[in-house]
């Protein structure tokens, strides 16, 4: 083993290498993504995303790496730390830049440490003492591990990080044949809920094209951006990725890549996107034309969930917060971050707020399961 190495680009690995570690299945963490943001300035540069990534070497093999990147912002990561930077400027002291490892503008859950399998357990401890040894060596204020899996969470917590919990709203697939299947599940006021806002959709005259990556034309990749920007752009924002970073994914990550084109007279009105591993969908973008009655629903949710028994994907994420979902037949998940903080006092006063904030999350996720809406046993 030579000791973690930090890379200013993942180009400085091959693809093949970094894609060989267990933990790749998952379409984010693929070399193919990470790329396409560095080579169309999503993430480096001045976006306050400089990324740093950790691999470990034997020999000129690579065993281990995380996705690693020096933030002067917290924008774009969906575990929201924006009052703790206050209170260190409040007592003088720099917040940013701290180390963040994560998927750019992801809140996806998975495996975030990445390596071969054999003796991983090592490997992984390594990488954690690592990521926490970069704040000391570059003056970084923390370093953050976000939606970590359960066995990253064992470790991070063994390493005395602090460990923070959210919720999110997941749907699981009960080997269901297929949508009428699943909706034989609910209670009756909420199948009707449902089966009138997917008449809703046909009634209007909308369809649904289903498209991978591979398969996408440039005219339709330039309508999907363009419909999720204009979503962006609603709510006051930039959209996270460009034009150019779309069009590279689509032709590197192929039917990792899917998109829900909905048409109305034959002319494209909305565009959902996701992404697919072998278990998994996650949802991530949406934008549509103009106001059609329920589309939102319909695109994003149902015909995910349609997708997923078709394909018998067990697990569905559609993306952070939308208590909305619950009535379609999400459930509360809760989801996990570790965070070191190099200064010990902050880091005991963070630790007593996560605390209590822990026992205010489990409290809320059990309030909102109770309105699931499927029959009770």
């Amino acid at each position: 083993m030579t000791g973690a190495r930090e890379l200013s680009s993942i180009d400085a690995v091959p693809a093949a290498q970094w894609n060989a570690l267990t933990g790749t299945d998952c379409p984010f963490l693929r070399h193919e993504f990470l790329a396409a943001l560095e080579h169309h300035g999503c993430v480096g540069g001045n976006t306050g995303w400089s990324p740093a990534h950790l691999v470990l070497f034997e020999a000129d093999q690579l065993v281990a790496a995380a996705p690693a990147y020096r933030k002067q912002h917290s924008w774009g990561e969906f575990v929201f730390d924006f009052s703790w930077a206050q209170a260190f400027a409040r007592h003088g002291l720099d917040y940013y830049p701290k180390l963040l490892c994560a998927v750019p503008f992801s809140p996806i859950n998975s495996a975030r440490l990445l390596m071969e399998p054999t003796n991983s357990a090592a490997r992984r401890n390594e990488l954690i003492a690592a990521l926490a040894a970069r704040c000391n060596q570059q003056q970084l204020s923390s370093a953050h591990a976000l939606f970590i899996d359960e066995a990253e969470r064992a470790a991070f917590a063994t390493a005395g990080w602090l460990l923070r919990s959210d919720v999110q709203f997941h749907w699981h697939n009960g080997g269901y044949g297929d949508f009428e299947h699943y909706l034989g599940t609910f209670r009756a006021e909420k199948r009707k809920q449902v089966r009138r806002e997917r008449r809703r959709c046909a009634e209007a005259g909308v369809s649904f094209l289903t498209v991978h990556g591979s398969e996408l034309t440039a005219q339709q990749l330039q309508f999907v951006h363009a419909v999720h920007a204009r979503t962006f752009h609603q709510h006051g924002h930039e959209p996270y990725l460009n034009l150019g970073c779309f069009t590279q994914i689509a032709r590197t990550l192929g039917d990792a890549l899917m998109v829900k084109i909905a048409c109305h007279n034959g002319q494209p009105v909305a565009a959902a996107v996701f992404f697919v591993s072998s278990t998994t969908l996650y949802g991530r973008y949406w934008g549509c034309t103009g106001e059609f009655h329920s589309l939102h629903f319909e695109a994003c949710y149902h015909q995910g969930i349609e997708y997923c028994i078709a394909r018998g994907l067990t697990h569905f994420e559609p993306g952070t917060q939308g208590e909305h979902k619950v009535m379609r037949g999400f459930v509360p998940t809760h989801t996990w971050s570790a965070h070191f903080i190099a200064d010990e006092r902050f880091r005991h006063a963070i630790g007593e707020f996560l605390a209590r904030e822990h026992v205010a999350v489990g409290a809320y996720a059990d309030q909102v399961a109770a309105h699931a809406p499927f029959r009770r046993a």
